[in-house]
């Protein structure tokens, strides 16, 4: 068997049949709103990376410090010998995974972008020869099918991403996670705490603008996807953190009245001064909240680590 496979379980126009069905239902709805997914293109992409390096945004950091430190109990606890990771992306952190597993067969990174895997796969490769990846092109969003591999598996979710997923959302994500473990498998998840709401709020609105300009991409991403003409210039990025639902909102808030044409739907799109596009819901959680979660998806919170300051935490649990 080759040490790298790709198997694609979306079809080849399933993004861009997916952006227009977002755009349609996401700008013709009140109040209106565009999924987080969009914001990365090759732009979004980098500047998300950017985001990363600032002192302002801490989630990457503290999650590093979290797997610097403890992937060995990580993998003590699970023994792995199939790691599958959900919305793997350049699959950075995952290395210290990858190095703290003794016993691990194979790799499963499971992404919607082809060359963020073949670029990720090939570089694991070089490193770890003996390695097997079997790289999946698929929304990890919808019901998966996992490659024939070793168990036990380890299912890693980093990066605090399932705070993007509505909480009805996120519970039928849960669930679909906990149909593909087996008994002596595991779910590693990430997730970002509760904390001060001006820690919170400087993350997601840093003083350089990165975030601004991150933001806004989506409205670029629809502009060159589908021949609109929304003025990057005439939106504003806004952050503010719901107390009541303890997540932070991103939006974009238009300075003026504007008529926006989308010629890829047929579809004008008008908007009053200082109405808002929701582009992003971060939510943030408390271990109760997650045990809850966990365990109403048929789960059982066996792990819990955070980072020195307590911002940011990484739970392991098991099939209940």
């Amino acid at each position: 068997m080759s040490p790298f496979q790709l198997t694609r379980t979306l079809p080849e126009d399933a993004t861009s049949a997916a952006l227009r069905a977002d755009v349609r239902h996401g700008l013709t709805r009140s109040p209106k709103e565009l999924p987080p997914k969009w914001f990365y293109d090759a732009r979004g992409s980098e500047l998300f990376e950017e985001i990363t390096r600032l002192p302002e945004y801490y989630p990457t950091r503290a999650e590093r410090e979290i797997l610097a430190g403890r992937a060995g109990d990580i993998a003590a606890a699970t023994g792995a010998r199939t790691l599958v990771e959900l919305g793997s992306g350049s699959s950075e952190k995952t290395r210290f995974l990858l190095d703290a597993l003794p016993e691990l067969h194979s790799y499963v990174p499971v992404d919607v972008s082809e060359s963020a895997l073949t670029g990720a796969g090939e570089a694991l490769l070089a490193d770890r020869p003996g390695l097997h990846v079997h790289a999946l092109i698929a929304d990890f969003t919808r019901v998966l099918a996992l490659p024939d591999a070793p168990g036990p598996r380890l299912v890693a979710f980093l990066g605090g991403t399932v705070g993007n997923l509505l909480p009805g959302e996120r519970a039928d994500f849960l669930r679909s996670v906990r149909a593909l473990l087996s008994p002596g498998d595991a779910l590693l998840l990430g997730t970002d705490l509760v904390k001060d709401e001006r820690v919170l709020v400087a993350a997601y609105d840093d003083a350089a603008g990165v975030t601004a300009d991150f933001n806004k991409n989506v409205l670029a991403v629809v502009n060159r996807e589908l021949e609109a003409d929304f003025p990057l210039d005439g939106f504003d990025h806004v952050a503010v953190w719901n107390d009541r639902e303890e997540w932070i909102e991103m939006r974009l808030r238009a300075r003026e009245r504007a008529n926006v044409k989308i010629r890829g739907l047929d579809l004008v799109v008008p908007f009053e001064a200082g109405e808002e596009i929701r582009t992003e819901v971060s939510a943030k959680f408390r271990q109760e909240g997650v045990r809850s979660e966990l365990a109403a998806a048929g789960m059982r919170l066996t792990g819990w680590w955070t980072d020195a300051e307590g911002r940011f935490a990484l739970s392991l649990s098991a099939v209940a």
